[in-house]
């Protein structure tokens, strides 16, 4: 009898439905593409699958300063790990007067296909832009911070934010995707051998992808003038994504005359969220208001 009830309460969290009360809903009708055919779901730690609608979750303080950022938390494509990674960061930067939402984007294995993370960050930058009056939100001031391949997401929209990856399905769809700074944090961004050992890249490509398909998705190779600033933040021990991607792409930018900040830290590893105390990864967050406040999106501090 106990088994079957913990069985019961299992099969209850996992099929909780689509998005929360509250969200925003990305699409007006069925997203393009189509969706994962069950309903989401949720694990206890917060890791989420079977997305069938993507959506936002706001968290709004309570004295906006004007900047927003779009989170997407990681996963190598084959979930999202938002209860380590886009949720405890969403909390501190709303502690911080940042106005910012978490991403609930389609995996490409679930029914989109390998266009579907990218339409629902382009729609998702779009949707905050468009209503950044109704929620106290500067739209010259709009970023995105992704972690692992959520960090792989953010880039691709931020190098091909005009991309026409869908048909417009509305008026939202007239208004600029591209974010005005991004922050990637352990990035998974290049899919070129020898680095393309990721989790992301298997979930996109394949074991053995044509050449064009790699570099159609390899982040470094498109980006130019207009693309936004970016910070990076990555451990030379990470044992998932190769430092590399950092290297490849702080290179890039600086080829291009974009404004980077690389920290590679000496230890850290893969995962770490906001940070765990006392390691070299913890010092991020400060490391990114800094940088912040020096390109003039967030207020100085008072003093």
């Amino acid at each position: 009898m106990k088994r079957l009830m913990l069985v019961c309460l299992v099969l209850v969290h996992l099929h909780a439905g689509a998005a929360p009360p509250g969200a925003i809903v990305l699409w007006p009708g069925a997203p393009p593409g189509g969706a994962a055919p069950g309903p989401q779901r949720d694990s206890a730690k917060g890791s989420i699958t079977q997305v069938d609608q993507p959506y936002l979750i706001a968290h709004r303080p309570a004295q906006p300063n004007g900047i927003a950022m779009l989170l997407v938390s990681g996963g190598g494509y084959a979930h999202i790990e938002a209860g380590k990674e886009s949720g405890p960061t969403a909390n501190w930067l709303q502690a911080h007067g940042v106005t910012a939402f978490e991403l609930v984007y389609r995996l490409p294995r679930e029914g989109g296909g390998v266009a579907a993370p990218f339409q629902d960050g382009q729609r998702a930058m779009r949707v905050i832009r468009a209503r950044a009056a109704e929620w106290g939100i500067d739209p010259a001031r709009i970023g995105m911070l992704g972690f692992s391949a959520g960090a792989h997401l953010v880039g691709m929209t931020a190098v091909q934010a005009d991309a026409a990856r869908y048909a417009p399905v509305d008026a939202i769809d007239g208004v600029s995707a591209r974010p005005d700074f991004a922050v990637l944090l352990y990035p998974v961004l290049t899919m070129q051998a020898p680095f393309d050992t990721t989790h992301a890249k298997k979930e996109l490509l394949g074991a053995h992808p044509a050449q064009a398909a790699r570099d159609a998705l390899s982040v470094e190779l498109h980006v130019d003038a207009r693309t936004p600033p970016m910070f990076i933040a990555q451990a030379l021990d990470d044992p998932i994504s190769p430092p590399e991607n950092s290297r490849l792409m702080a290179a890039a930018l600086r080829r291009a005359g974009v404004p980077v900040e690389l920290h590679q830290f000496r230890h850290g590893g893969h995962g770490w969220g906001l940070g765990k105390p006392g390691s070299e990864p913890a010092a991020w967050p400060q490391l990114l208001l800094a940088w912040l406040q020096a390109q003039g999106w967030m207020p100085q501090p008072a003093g």
